[in-house]
């Protein structure tokens, strides 16, 4: 009895090393970046390494005194949220169409998800095309709509997978109370699909928020978003490490924040859509 408690304590140990060990190594990239971020040029261009360096915030200062930061991260909150509250709605509506309803049968299910399957590259010519002629190109509505085109069909194929997981017996149960197949959907159904909805909803924004291709194609001095101001932080005496560093914790900062709040609604709803019921 002794030696399975043995044994069976050094299999715990090992198994939170390992999980302490893959974690660290994950981190780690994170880690080097807030403290290569935390000091001066010269510091973080030191090899080896300084140990004990000193640690200033003059790198964020620059970035929104000089750089003018603050307007590069408000050009991504506003597409970002903005074609996340569009992308919603009609994901939610598309997904229970076809989970519920069958609509367009199985070819437009697959034509739906299909268009992921085409690389941004080969879409972004046309798109600027498009955008030109519209007089959209390095505009808010524009790049919204672009980023809504390219992500609303993946929302869209998530969604139907949380609704077809929730028991269609609700809507049969709604129908004898005397509920319209659109009442049953908002007062019965959508309550019960919130941890996949807040889930759908992280993933859109996230998804726009690193967008770089559409991006670097379709915006200007208007309506730059992070991603692209950070891939010009170039100068002529080469690339500000220590400034780059300052602004990729700036632009996963948001990132970490919003997963973190809504941790328990995107776990809970990942899993609604992965179990089949």
């Amino acid at each position: 009895m002794k030696a399975y408690k043995v044994k069976k304590s050094v299999g715990l140990f090992l198994t939170y090393a390992a999980l302490v060990l893959f974690s660290l190594i994950i981190a780690l990239p994170v880690l080097w970046t807030l403290r290569t971020s935390l000091v001066n040029e010269v510091d973080a261009y030191a090899i080896p390494p300084k140990l004990f360096p000193s640690f200033t915030l003059s790198n964020y200062q620059k970035l929104f005194m000089d750089d003018g930061f603050g307007g590069f991260l408000g050009n991504s909150m506003i597409i970002s949220l903005a074609s996340t509250a569009l992308a919603v709605p009609i994901a939610s509506l598309g997904g229970y169409a076809f989970a519920r309803y069958k609509a367009g049968g199985d070819v437009l299910r697959f034509a739906v998800l299909a268009t992921q399957m085409l690389p941004g590259v080969v879409l972004i010519l046309p798109l600027f095309i498009v955008m030109s002629h519209l007089h959209l190109s390095d505009t808010y509505l524009g790049m919204t709509i672009a980023y809504l085109a390219f992500n609303l069909p993946f929302l869209i194929w998530i969604m139907s997978g949380f609704f077809a997981n929730i028991p269609k017996d609700l809507d049969d149960a709604a129908a004898v109370d005397g509920l319209s197949p659109l009442q049953s959907f908002f007062r019965i159904i959508l309550p019960i699909a919130l941890p996949g909805i807040m889930a759908t909803a992280v993933l859109s924004f996230i998804f726009s928020w690193n967008e770089f291709l559409f991006a670097i194609v379709l915006s200007g001095g208007n309506t730059m978003p992070i991603p692209v101001r950070l891939a010009a932080m170039r100068t002529r005496q080469g690339i500000q490490i220590a400034k780059l560093s300052a602004g990729t914790i700036i632009a996963i900062t948001p990132m970490v924040f919003i997963s973190g709040f809504v941790k328990k609604y995107l776990i809970s709803g990942l899993s609604l859509g992965a179990i089949k019921s």
